[in-house]
């Protein structure tokens, strides 16, 4: 394995059970076994004990709980030949739960289910996507992509009438028109432009302060990987760039995107910002970027730990690049 496979939400080799999906007995008998077990979602949230190393819980399937779920569950894969299925009981409230945390850049809040172990909390991923090993952060990160995508497309495309879960929950199937409608995955590029012994950061209106990371976007219909990368840094920058190579990849279900890590190498280093794209954007100096890292900068924030663009930066800094 690439060691650019290492990044969060890859690298664990889960398998995804395609085999059985289509098949309805053998799903059937695979919720029945006794070694099977359920991932519990609240909401977009994993169910997670939280105490360092924290972990994915992994509930029998015959626990109470279970039975507060609206919708069939999904079958994420198996572990060791037992199934793993994703559960959404986003109907319960909590008590006294603001949801105004929903939502925002880092929701800290934690959910407690009466009906499970005191250790066992519902807590947003993005903050606790590092405290997990790579099998449960891919469990995790299927089971939030899988569920928001089934939350978002209930109704056909075609016809617009109400759809039904099928395959094991990877697919949604119109009873009036027999279309099929399959998840779909957003690529985005995020880019790691270098100029010479610097590298291009940017940030968003609404970041909190001190937050600067890579550039990224959207790939458009009928557009490379390569000319994502080169139109989207000159629209947000106005820095053109040259050569362009992929590094590395990132699931990220928030909501459905799939992040493509690449370098490129600009062709100047003159800024040129679009203020409806980015708040700012300039040049960091390797020298700069290790104060970032140690946390000794006094205006920019080290990137997220997890994400992507961090990953890609501290192997620029390491030159583990491959």
């Amino acid at each position: 394995m690439r060691y650019a496979e290492t990044v969060t939400f890859g690298g664990s080799g889960l398998d995804r059970a395609g085999d059985i999906r289509s098949n309805p007995a053998v799903v059937r008998f695979a919720r029945a076994a006794a070694d099977s077990r359920a991932i519990l979602f609240w909401r977009g949230k994993p169910l997670i004990s939280p105490d360092r190393p924290a972990s994915l819980a992994r509930l029998p399937m015959d626990h109470p709980v279970l039975a507060e779920a609206k919708e069939e569950p999904i079958l994420l894969g198996r572990e060791d030949g037992a199934a793993r299925f994703a559960f959404d009981i986003s109907d319960w409230d909590p008590d006294a739960f603001d949801e105004a945390n929903l939502g925002v850049f880092l929701d800290p809040s934690e959910q407690h289910h009466p009906a499970l172990p005191d250790d066992m909390v519902f807590a947003e991923l993005r903050r606790v996507m590092t405290w997990l090993n790579p099998r449960d952060a891919e469990l995790a990160a299927t089971g939030k992509a899988i569920l928001g995508w089934h939350l978002s497309h209930g109704f056909c495309a075609s016809c617009g009438v109400k759809t039904h879960i099928g395959q094991a929950g990877w697919q949604r199937q119109c009873p009036a028109c027999n279309t099929g409608h399959f998840p779909r995955t957003d690529p985005v590029v995020i880019m790691l432009i270098t100029y010479g012994n610097s590298v291009l950061m940017g940030r968003s209106p609404g970041w909190p302060a001190g937050m600067y990371s890579l550039l990224a976007g959207f790939v458009e219909p009928g557009e490379t990987l390569e000319a994502a990368v080169r139109r989207e840094v000159f629209e947000e920058s106005g820095i053109k760039v040259g050569g362009v190579n992929y590094l590395s990849s990132q699931p990220w279900a928030f909501p459905s995107s799939l992040m493509f890590g690449c370098q490129g190498e600009a062709l100047s280093d003159e800024i040129s910002i679009d203020p409806v794209e980015i708040e700012d954007a300039l040049w960091i100096t390797r020298e700069e970027m290790m104060e970032v890292f140690a946390g000794n900068h006094p205006r920019i924030l080290p990137a997220r730990k997890g994400a992507i663009a961090h990953f890609l930066l501290e192997n620029w800094l390491a030159d583990t690049l491959d």
